[in-house]
């Protein structure tokens, strides 16, 4: 009698989903090879999308969509969005590979991030091999950061995340010693690809002919921390309250608003916009506030330990924001947490007095 024929098993994998092309992609590749994947999208706090681009009225016009859950249903796949936002603190504060070309900890984070893909696997095949998943996936490409997706790092972050070698780039796998899923044989190896450099044609020609023609557009990452002017605003937050932390408030507000710091016990956050304007509003209580009473200007909040003096003088250099600048006078209201609030008339400050070192 012969023995019928035993289906193999749908093999399992979790990919690391950004909301780029890159990982778009490379699920795409690995899902045509009979793979079954779900994906994860941690939440740092520094994230670009969904925070700018909802709160300026100017923005008003650019997409809003979260890009990860976008990819998830062009794949067909389920996401699962994990917030990190605490355990990320020590990546950003202490990167043990140093930051990038600003406060950018890319290495570090990308072994983070892969470890943690690690426990959800780990965890996941602690149920039985046949509820586990087998192997990670992420759309890295050698070549493609200066930091993180070098041909020498890619070891690193397999071997530091602990995900060994179950950890599988399909883009650039071509480039890289054979994965377990590979030597398996749960991949076919010559399916998977050999993408190289920051070059991103090859990347849109494959996804025009999966026919994507809606994605994100890569443009150096979705990350605040990569960004120069975000940096220098981090940077001297940590150097105005004397040690290196933050709050998810404090890299929030970051993100909006002009900031000027007129001496090392305070700053300004000036609004630039209506919809900057009703962001900060839910911020009224926790710091001290300016608004100009007889003419339209922005919302300010001071952050610090100003004296009645210094509020006093950032309420001249608030009101040169607002329509009142040429006046002659303005009438100001002050609110001082936990104290009566000030109204009184102050000259706005003339654009020359307030210099170029004191924006941050």
């Amino acid at each position: 009698m012969t023995e019928p024929k035993q289906t193999p098993m749908q093999r399992k994998a979790v990919a690391l989903i950004s909301g780029g092309l890159d990982s778009l992609l490379a699920v795409k590749v690995v899902q045509e090879q009979g793979i079954h994947v779900e994906g994860i999208n941690f939440y740092t706090g520094f994230c670009v999308e969904g925070h700018t681009h909802a709160i300026r009225k100017k923005d008003k016009k650019k997409q809003k969509r979260n890009n990860a859950l976008w990819c998830a249903e062009q794949l067909g796949i389920k996401l699962h969005i994990i917030d990190i936002s605490e355990e990320y603190k020590d990546v950003v504060l202490n990167p043990k590979h140093g930051y990038g070309a600003n406060l950018n900890p890319c290495l570090d984070c990308k072994i983070f991030m892969v470890s943690q893909a690690q426990l959800m696997l780990n965890k996941a095949r602690e149920f039985g091999e046949d509820k586990g998943f087998d192997f990670i996936i992420t759309g890295e490409v050698i070549g493609q950061r200066p930091k993180s997706q070098r041909k020498e790092t890619m070891p690193l972050i397999a071997r530091e995340s602990q995900a060994e070698d179950r950890l599988l780039r399909p883009l650039c796998a071509q480039h890289l010693p054979p994965t377990l899923p590979e030597r398996e044989g749960w991949i076919d190896r010559t399916k998977l690809l050999d993408f190289e450099g920051r070059n991103r044609k090859p990347q849109m020609a494959l996804a025009k002919h999966y026919g994507f023609d809606d994605y994100s557009q890569p443009a150096g990452g979705c990350c605040f921390l990569t960004d120069e002017s975000y940096s220098k605003k981090l940077a001297d937050l940590w150097q105005a309250q004397g040690r290196r932390d933050y709050e998810l408030d404090d890299i929030m507000l970051l993100k909006i608003g002009r900031h000027i710091r007129p001496a090392p016990n305070y700053k300004l956050i000036i609004s630039r916009e209506e919809g900057e304007n009703n962001f900060m509003e839910g911020y009224r209580k926790q710091f001290h506030t300016i608004r100009t009473l007889s003419h339209p200007g922005p919302l300010t909040l001071v952050d610090g330990a100003p004296t009645t003096e210094d509020l006093q003088y950032a309420a001249t250099i608030a009101a040169r924001f607002s329509q009142g600048r040429d006046a002659e006078t303005v009438e100001v209201q002050i609110d001082r947490k936990g104290e009566p609030s000030i109204v009184t008339k102050i000259t706005p400050m003339a654009p020359q007095d307030i210099p170029k070192s004191w924006y941050i």
